[in-house]
């Protein structure tokens, strides 16, 4: 594993976990909860196997999404990849306008405006709860986007497709992990979201702030640097596992 990846791995992780917490994904868990199992909240937290099963099958279903969406990012990233500095020259400042964004420095109408894609009649059973996903997954709104919009322009400007397959894969886990564990537990996540709802738009305020120092690094070409400095720090027997 190279060392602009061992640091990006653990970044679109953290990418997808701030997403999972924002303001238009985290206050709609329990709606997406009882959708998907078809269950109200109370027969949820008593049926976990089922809560479970439906998850795992929701999260699948927005997971392929975020794949087919990173496979594109970085196919195109390797068509330009003779204008590797200026993509990622371009893309870290993209980067930046997109934290700048979550700061609320300025508005953006294309995320101001609900491109969500909605099922108003889930199909019955486990496939359904995929589709439901995939439906989620094709979704645009404006506080996802341009978290996952970051990731995929710094996939597009640093990954190879094996490399975007892995990134996206690893924002996907961020953000469906804590659905999963929400989920199976729904009952403690409902007083759990009641103490942290407070926080939120500071951790929004953190994403932003996130955002806006990778792409200056990414901008700058200093992004690689770091990552050699990182990977340089890491024990061997650590990096030959990687």
């Amino acid at each position: 594993m190279s060392g602009t990846e061992s640091v990006g791995l653990p970044l679109a992780f953290l990418a997808g976990l701030l997403s999972f917490l924002s303001p238009c994904v985290l206050p709609l868990i329990p709606s997406y909860v009882s959708f998907i199992t078809g269950l109200s909240l109370e027969d949820a937290g008593q049926r976990r196997w089922v809560a479970l099963g439906h998850a795992l099958m929701f999260v699948l279903g927005f997971t392929i999404i975020f794949l087919v969406l990173g496979a594109s990012a970085t196919a195109l990233g390797t068509l330009l990849n003779y204008h590797r500095v200026w993509l990622e020259r371009i893309g870290g400042a993209l980067i930046v306008l997109f934290g700048l964004y979550l700061l609320g420095v300025f508005r953006w109408g294309v995320f101001a405006r609900e491109r969500r894609m909605t099922l108003q009649d889930k199909p019955v059973g486990y496939l359904g709860s995929a589709l439901v996903g995939l439906a989620f997954g094709a979704g645009w709104s404006p506080c996802i986007g341009p978290i996952l919009g970051a990731v995929l322009t710094y996939t597009s400007a640093t990954a190879t497709l094996g490399q975007g397959l892995v990134l996206l894969f690893a924002y996907s886990l961020g953000l469906g992990l804590p659905f999963i564990l929400a989920a199976v537990a729904i009952d403690r996540f409902l007083g759990w979201f009641q103490r942290y709802r407070r926080f939120i738009p500071v951790v929004t305020r953190f994403a932003g702030a996130l955002l806006v120092i990778i792409g200056v690094l990414l901008a700058t070409g200093y992004f690689t640097l770091l990552a050699g400095w990182l990977s340089g720090l890491t024990p061997e027997v650590i990096r030959s596992r990687i």
